[in-house]
């Protein structure tokens, strides 16, 4: 199985411009997210897929691999299906965020394992630490899954709904909130990438909303890890705190 690693780096960030070349300890983010994915035995590649030749030249200055793509992308999705459309030998593609540099490469590998299984068109992250406080947070995405732990629904609101319940919900039910790392088969990718998309979408403001409403299942694979990222110049010190090497 042929699997390529897609890093989006977009330099306008409305509310971060040009977080990918901030400097972290001596690196930038871009360069760690690079190196992190690259630690992945699973990986036949990495690419960083950007519309900005200040990153172009960053990722260069480094040594690692980049490609140019259109600035009109509405989503990192669509960036690496332009990229992905490069390729006619690949399996799996694998969208790696670019404001986490901190990946942990066990968690691309146990994405990637889910593709053993030939049914899995998509495949993303689950994690069960979660308290009331994230249940409540429409920032923080909640996933309920059926019994082969393919999606039923993403939604910032808390589900399941707990307004009947008599004890406390998390003693009841094993919530799980997302993390938002994808694995597509590739040609699922060029398949979802054309979809229109939809009101359900549009009101959650998630965009694999869109890939479930036209029938594509996602599978949810439950990870212990998860790493910080950096959407806000706030979030840089818990990052750098977090940083060894």
């Amino acid at each position: 199985m042929k699997v390529l690693g897609i890093i989006p780096a977009r330099y306008g960030s409305s509310r971060f411009p040009g977080k990918p070349l901030i400097d972290l300890k001596g690196k930038t983010m871009i360069q760690r997210v690079y190196e992190g994915a690259k630690k992945s035995t699973m990986l036949s590649d990495v690419i960083v897929a950007t519309d900005d030749q200040r990153i172009v030249n960053a990722v260069h200055a480094f040594g690692g691999k980049v490609m140019l793509t259109k600035d009109s992308h509405p989503s990192g999705t669509d960036r690496c299906g332009e990229i992905a459309s490069n390729f006619n030998d690949i399996d799996v593609v694998i969208n790696i965020q670019g404001d986490e540099p901190l990946v942990d490469f066990r968690q691309l590998d146990i994405l990637i394992e889910a593709f053993k299984d030939s049914n899995v068109q998509i495949a993303t992250l689950g994690i069960k630490d979660i308290d009331m406080e994230a249940i409540l947070n429409p920032n923080r995405i909640k996933v309920v899954v059926n019994h082969e732990n393919e999606a039923l629904y993403f939604s910032r609101s808390p589900i399941p709904n707990f307004a009947n319940s008599k004890e406390n919900p998390l003693t009841q039910y094993p919530y799980l909130r997302h993390i938002g790392l994808y694995a597509y088969r590739a040609e699922t990718l060029k398949r979802i990438i054309q979809l229109a998309p939809t009101a359900l979408e549009q009101i959650e403001s998630l965009e694999q909303l869109r890939w479930m409403y036209y029938g594509f299942s996602i599978k949810v694979v439950e990870t212990s890890i998860e790493t910080p990222n950096i959407d806000v110049p706030e979030d840089v010190e818990k990052v750098l705190d977090a940083i060894s090497e």
